[in-house]
């Protein structure tokens, strides 16, 4: 049971000030109040967490079955879980479901990989006295980098969130964890944290290792990001929050890495075989895709390329047909939903720009809408390369094949890039992978963006501003690597834990 408190090493606590949690599909305040954490407490969750820390980094086989742990706990939370995410974030159960599934199995994941001894990646070199010079021995090893403060994401309330991909990857690790709660999501958030808590008390490791802060202002987020404690940050989110973050963690005396995955549009390059071939299917597929979960997805199909012609105009009127027969989706919150329906507006006939649907939707819901636009219009504006996070699609509509590079060249970091092509486009989509691999961490043949694999192999990130750092994932195994640092030990005449 939830009743609004902030948890702190192990320590449930509740302050005077409160927030509420709202209903995303009425937009009314609903359940208990939640308390505001400050920066005393945010002192108290940072300074428990170094002092954590360095027993937690210890013992890597204990962090496996911490992990293990902490997937049963979220497990044994059952319906009440669920269905108080249904509530703050509008997702339905089916969603829901799969998505506590995922966050389990990515703890399972990363409990795997502890087995192992690959995340060390340890080279040693022997010492060669009768070399000139003499070279000494040398042990490379990664080790944790410290605490991690981890911001929740909206658009995942449990596999980017409390106890999702970052406190997964940060607490595989050995760094403890503080964890400031997204305001959109407080229930599900106390809910997810208590189960965290409670492994971390059965596990015998100090209760420093995990703490949660919930809060609605962003003096919270700057007092965790500026905490000396602190030695890392991950967060998903939106542009504007990423960079202010960034921004903070390279102000302090001792700059942090902020982890950051943020923005992206992942192209689609319909292929002309494929487009004469099976384009009726293809349309489909990009509705469903583009509908997913509101559009609130960051892989999010949110621009088509396509050579312009008849086929492409049959994609288009199957697309918005299909999209229009669905009703108008609650979002995850009342203002995404306006600043959804704000960038949708700021489209809508603009110069150049062809509104091909724009459903009718009241306020409170995202309606459908795809635009359409010519290549050298969409290179010259640099408005149309923006997110609209939401139920939204840009086409380019390109005058040959030969545009498809240059509009892939105008375009800013993404996560993914995709096309979907037959044999006969094999050539070209050989001579365009280049630029593809280029803008996004990860390129997909046949397949629409949404959806991420969890695995050793997956790479979740891309070059800014998909993400911050362009050579981190935030997704898979790979994803410890932002919280581990390289160090070589000389010389060493004992045993190194």
């Amino acid at each position: 049971m939830i009743d609004g408190r902030l948890l702190i090493a192990g320590q449930a606590l509740q302050t005077e000030t409160r927030f509420s949690a709202i209903d995303a599909a009425s937009g009314e305040p609903f359940g208990v109040d939640f308390s505001v954490s400050t920066p005393e407490h945010v002192d108290a969750a940072c300074a428990a967490a170094r002092d954590a820390a360095p027993v937690f980094a210890r013992d890597a086989a204990a962090r496996a079955d911490l992990l293990e742990a902490i997937g049963a706990e979220i497990l044994a939370l059952g319906d009440g879980l669920i269905e108080t995410a249904m509530r703050e974030t509008g997702l339905p159960r089916a969603r829901l479901e799969g998505e506590r599934m995922r966050t389990v199995n990515q703890l399972r994941l990363f409990a795997a990989e502890l087995h192992g001894f690959g995340w060390q990646d340890e080279v040693f070199e022997p010492a060669d006295l009768a070399r000139v010079p003499p070279r000494p021995s040398l042990r490379r090893i990664n080790r944790a980098v410290g605490p991690v403060a981890v911001f929740g994401a909206s658009n995942f309330p449990l596999a980017f969130s409390v106890a999702g991909g970052d406190t997964a990857a940060a607490l595989a690790a050995g760094c403890p964890v503080v964890v400031k709660g997204h305001s959109a999501h407080p229930g599900t958030g106390e809910y997810v944290a208590r189960a965290v808590t409670k492994a971390v008390a059965d596990s015998g490791f100090p209760t420093g290792v995990f703490s949660f802060l919930p809060g609605n202002n962003r003096a919270l987020g700057a007092a965790l990001v500026g905490h000396p404690a602190i030695k890392a940050v991950g967060f998903t989110g939106s542009r504007a929050g990423g960079l202010a973050l960034i921004a903070q963690a390279q102000a302090r005396p001792e700059p942090i890495p902020v982890y950051a995955e943020m923005s992206s549009i992942n192209p689609v390059l319909l292929l002309p075989a494929a487009m004469a071939a099976r384009g009726g299917a293809l349309a489909r597929a990009y509705a469903a895709s583009l509908a997913m979960g509101a559009g609130q997805f960051c892989t999010n199909p949110g621009l088509l390329l396509a050579v312009d012609g008849p086929d492409l105009d049959a994609f288009l009127a199957t697309a918005a047909a299909a999209l229009d027969t669905a009703a108008p989706q609650v979002m995850l919150s009342p203002g995404i939903c306006r600043a959804y329906h704000h960038g949708v507006s700021a489209l809508d006939g603009r110069e150049g720009v062809a509104t091909i649907l724009r459903q009718n939707a009241p306020e409170d819901r995202c309606g459908a809408a795809i635009f359409a636009v010519d290549a050298a219009r969409f290179i010259a504006d640099p408005a149309l390369r923006e997110e609209v996070f939401g139920v939204s699609g840009m086409v380019v509509r390109c005058a040959s094949p030969d545009d498809f590079s240059a509009v892939l060249a105008s375009l800013e970091g993404q996560l993914t890039a995709s096309f979907h092509g037959d044999e006969a486009d094999w050539p070209l989509a050989q001579a365009l992978l280049p630029i593809m691999a280029d803008k996004a961490g990860r390129v997909i043949a046949n397949e629409w963006p949404t959806g991420v694999e969890v695995s050793r192999a997956m790479v979740h990130g891309g070059p800014f501003p998909a993400t911050s750092d362009t050579r981190t994932t935030s997704v898979g195994t790979l994803a410890m690597a932002r919280f581990l640092r390289p160090v070589c030990f000389q010389n060493m005449p004992f045993a190194i834990d």
